[in-house]
């Protein structure tokens, strides 16, 4: 997307206007035409839908390390990771909501196999593509550990217990398994497209039989070490899916349905009669968990995933003001277009003032274009608040205590607004990187 440069308002001499009486009507003329230009600037074929949810998949990952990761200062005086769901197991359904794995999965496999089978024109070199795709994951994951391997220098050298350097490392670096995951699955990408759906069901085969030498060899050390495939055959599923639907899978709402209900019957009956956990991310403390190695709940809870995030694309586009299907074309970085399909940069009719749908499309677009650096710093934000107000003002509830009370989720929830405070300030500090990463383009800011 071109760069967008509003000039400020001038007077009739030339100059520029001042006085608060026009600062309030010029700022909201200015935010107005950028959304109109961001809205103008989508391709007409973009489907916006795609994009809510990878947004919405970032924000619950975001929101569930915030939520169910807790730091805890203890007695010696070290930080130790913690967590609600083991002190009140009446949290765990907050793990359904705040765990959307599956559907960023689902969306990745849709955009790459569209992504590949667009790229050099249905000729796709494989490598240059393989090259751009991981450049811009790898670039940014750089910079985090980067910056790390310094803090971490720093805090040694200043004295700081190993045990709570562990801590905030762990949490910082921990959260990686997932673009370690997606770069393989994305260098899978023409194997997948060959056979996508016969791919899923065999990968679902390999957890179920998985999970099943766990439970039947009593965890066994080098059966535990073989379940580690897991991780990788059990986001192939999601993974998988979005390659059928690019294919054109999926058209019809009953398959949507389908998934959705044989995900939600087949989790609980996994959850009720197979012995698995009910929390959808690992609690501290229990014996098996659904993420790490993903098992076959995870599985089928992604289905059902995948079915609701088809169901909800129709909603999701009139929501940003998309009022016809479209096809998704083009690179997920790339800031997307007027559904309407009007010339990029201009305002569609002389339109004046943006609808609630084009604010809506233009915070979805604006999200997407720093989504990695979203994800790699929010655990930063949480970790920089953590550590500053514990050295100027000593322990705060929600932030350094067990959370072991209500009183803790009502005070963490407080603490969510400075934890985005903050994230803002890093991601306008590093996103950047992810922007060179794609060769600097969809640039808006």
């Amino acid at each position: 997307m071109a760069d967008v440069r509003l000039r400020p308002p001038v007077g009739p001499s030339g100059a520029p206007m001042a006085g608060s009486a026009a600062a309030g009507p010029s700022l909201l003329r200015r935010l107005h035409a950028l959304v109109l230009r961001i809205d103008a600037a989508t391709p007409a074929d973009r489907d916006r839908a795609i994009d809510v949810l990878r947004a919405l998949s970032a924000i619950g990952v975001v929101l569930g390390h915030w939520l169910v990761t807790a730091v805890t200062l203890r007695a010696d005086g070290h930080l130790m990771g913690d967590s609600p769901l083991r002190h009140m197991p009446a949290l765990t359904p907050v793990s359904w909501v705040l765990q959307p794995l599956a559907v960023f999965f689902f969306v990745g496999g849709r955009v790459a196999a569209r992504g590949y089978a667009t790229a050099g024109a249905g000729r796709p070199h494989y490598g240059p593509w393989l090259v751009r795709r991981m450049r811009r994951l790898l670039r940014p994951v750089g910079t985090l550990l980067f910056l790390w391997m310094l803090v971490v220098l720093g805090l040694a050298v200043a004295g700081v217990a190993h045990e709570t350097i562990s801590t905030l490392l762990k949490l910082v670096v921990s959260p990686l398994w997932f673009l370690l995951v997606f770069l393989v699955l994305t260098a899978a990408s023409p194997l997948v497209q060959r056979a996508p759906g016969r791919i899923a069901v065999v990968a679902c085969a390999v957890v179920a039989v998985l999970d099943l030498a766990h439970f039947a060899g009593g965890g066994v050390d080098w059966v535990e070490t073989v379940r580690n495939v897991n991780v990788l055959a059990g986001w192939l599923v999601p993974y998988c899916l979005g390659a059928v639907w690019a294919a054109g899978g999926f058209a019809r709402r009953r398959h949507a349905v389908a998934l959705l209900v044989t995900g939600v019957l087949a989790t609980a009956a996994l959850i009720v009669w197979g012995g698995y956990p009910a929390s959808m991310v690992g609690v501290p403390g229990t014996a098996m968990s659904n993420l790490n190695p993903v098992s076959l709940a995870a599985v089928t809870f992604g289905l059902a995933q995948c079915g609701a995030a088809l169901l909800l694309c129709g909603p999701l586009r009139r929501l940003v003001g998309q009022r016809r299907p479209g096809v998704v074309g083009h690179s997920p970085g790339h800031v997307a277009g007027d559904a309407r399909g009007h010339a990029p940069g201009r305002a569609p009719g002389g339109q004046r003032s943006a609808t609630p749908g084009q604010f809506a499309w233009a915070a979805v677009a604006l999200m997407n274009l720093s989504v990695i650096t979203i994800f790699l710093w929010h655990q930063t934000a949480m970790l920089s608040a953590t550590a500053i107000t514990l050295a100027l003002t000593g322990p705060h509830s929600g932030l350094h205590t067990a959370p072991d009370t209500p009183g803790w989720v009502l005070a963490r929830l407080l603490w969510v607004p400075v934890f985005a405070l903050l994230l803002v300030g890093l991601c306008k500090a590093f996103q950047h990187v992810e922007g060179d990463a794609r060769g600097g383009r969809n640039k808006v800011l």
